[in-house]
């Protein structure tokens, strides 16, 4: 049977229709609250009246005398005089009103003394009175409109303007709960829709992991259930960190290997995480990639189980703002050795597998340091397999970390995307390394230093020191500049210039004096296009 796989970016956008909706109905129920309030306010102010048990009954655009001018129209005021109800008229005189027609706009009076005019007057009708005691207010058509369909009429002070009313006394508990409901009803519907595309949405990517794992299908590395993952992460109380699709903790197998356990959110990658890092690393060893220990997937929750890594990642010896510990940690021959881990690593995923690896976020922190601060590639969240020959892959959209993307990534005017832009990553890297700054740091006071490889070129064409808080002797100084000049090679803007991965473990062993000045591998900082929309990890 087929099935129809529902994207992640559905749910992004089923999401926002909830709250819009919510919001509508919020709405809805605001204004049918106030315009209830409005009839509360008028109903309490200007209730009806009746003179006797049988008498006419007295509301808007009538009032009583004793009332607010506001409950009814201009020269509409009765009184009541003992049961009769009373309208002075300032050509009949004193009339008693025997009926209101409210909806044909009609009343009945009777004149309580002889009228001057020579035949008595029975019945009128207001509209055939040229006389400003029966002319309607300027919102008759609404008076008349409400009468015909049952409703009374209001006037609101507020607003200046008559309304109709709602149907009796009750209507505030009736409107609200009304609408209450209707808004309690409406997002029950759309939970339990969104609940049950979020089901098949989730199945959906089981399926997908499953179908991979049955294709993927060996013994190495190992399948744990969850119950197992959560005694090996000793219920997820040593938390080592937040990555971009879960978070890591510590744990231990049974044998008492120490690894880090990475739990995945179900709510992000659509599974790609997983069968990446699965698929990547699964089946490969290195010395220089961090070994995946085993996998759990049980409905939406899965996870990885990785080596662990005492001295965890780069970042935290590169960027150190607390001490200068952890930079003379990082002495000139231990960077040339964990600048050769990192690319001998890339070497091998780009040339030593069956199939091209592409790691595409290639950044300290995702250079983890084992005992002996050996480097180890890790994070294959954003990876991309390809074939060997494969020598352009093709992306949707641009994928890595802000300050360490390859510009073809952003656009195609600067060349095709390959394992070069894994190049260029390492490149920032090193750079960053060796100066002990982000690529892009705010911090620098002089606003022309702060793009790092710009700043960097100048240092070495002029050969200024890169780092005069430490000292170093002439053979570091040396180290220094070889590491500084291979990773501005690795940072050419067109992907052609970048050497490969086995040129820069070849320009990392060799001799400073083999090495060449590169070009400028940046355009100037005014020109310098400034990257968007971005997939951090």
């Amino acid at each position: 049977s087929s099935s129809i796989f529902i994207p992640n970016t559905f749910f992004m956008d089923f999401s926002k229709f909830l709250v819009t909706l919510l919001l509508v109905c919020l709405l809805t129920y605001e204004s049918y609250v106030e315009a209830a309030s409005v009839d509360q306010d008028f109903l309490r102010t200007c209730p009806s009246h009746r003179c006797n048990k049988h008498g006419p009954e007295i509301r808007f655009p009538f009032r009583l005398s004793t009332d607010p001018p506001s409950c009814g129209a201009q020269g509409m005021q009765l009184s009541c005089s003992g049961d009769d109800t009373i309208l002075d008229h300032h050509v009949l005189g004193s009339c008693r009103v025997t009926e209101i027609y409210y909806r044909h706009r009609v009343i009945n009076v009777i004149p309580l003394a002889e009228p001057s005019m020579q035949c008595p007057v029975q019945k009128l009708i207001s509209t055939n009175l040229a006389t400003d005691v029966y002319k309607q207010p300027q919102s008759s058509q609404v008076t008349t409109l409400c009468e015909h369909e049952g409703r009374h009429c209001g006037f609101s002070s507020r607003r200046r303007q008559a309304f109709c009313q709602h149907h009796g006394i009750q209507v505030i508990p009736i409107a609200a709960s009304s609408v209450a409901a209707f808004v309690v009803l409406s997002l029950m519907v759309t939970t339990a829709i969104y609940l049950s595309l979020k089901s098949r949405y989730n199945e959906e990517i089981n399926m997908k992991v499953e179908m991979f794992l049955k294709a993927y299908g060996t013994s190495k590395p190992t399948r744990y259930t969850f119950p197992e993952v959560k005694k090996i992460a000793r219920r997820f109380k040593d938390k080592l960190g937040q990555g971009g699709f879960g978070s890591v903790y510590k744990g231990e197998l049974q044998n008492g290997v120490p690894v880090a356990v990475k739990m995945l959110e179900s709510s992000k990658g659509e599974g790609e995480e997983f069968i990446n890092e699965v698929a990547t690393i699964g089946l490969i060893h290195h010395a220089n990639i961090v070994r995946l220990m085993g996998f759990c997937s049980e409905g939406t929750r899965r996870a990885l189980i990785y080596e662990y890594m005492p001295n965890k990642s780069l970042e935290k010896y590169i960027f150190s703002h607390v001490s200068n510990i952890s930079r003379q940690l990082l002495a000139p021959t231990k960077m040339v050795d964990i600048a050769l881990g990192v690319a001998r690593g890339m070497e091998y995923l780009h040339q030593g597998c069956n199939q091209r690896i592409l790691h595409f976020d290639i950044k300290p922190h995702n250079i983890l340091l084992d005992y002996n601060f050996n480097p180890k590639i890790s994070d294959f969240g954003l990876a991309k397999l390809c074939a060997r020959d494969q020598s352009i892959v093709t992306l949707t959209a641009a994928r890595g970390t802000m300050g360490y993307i390859a510009p073809e990534l952003y656009s195609r005017n600067f060349g095709g995307v390959s394992y070069k832009s894994d190049v260029y990553s390492f490149g920032m890297l090193v750079l960053e390394m060796v100066s002990g700054r982000r690529n892009s740091d705010p911090s620098v006071e002089n606003q022309h230093e702060v793009y790092l490889p710009e700043w960097i070129y100048e240092k070495v064409i002029t050969e200024q020191e890169l780092v005069v808080s430490l000292e170093m002797t002439a053979e570091d100084k040396e180290k220094m500049r070889q590491l500084t000049i291979v990773a501005l090679w690795c940072i050419q803007w067109n992907p052609k210039n970048r050497p490969s991965t086995t040129k820069v473990v070849n320009m990392l062993t060799g001799r400073l004096q083999n090495l060449q000045i590169p070009p400028k591998p940046y355009v100037s900082s005014e020109n310098r296009p400034m990257p968007q929309n971005t997939t951090n990890t």
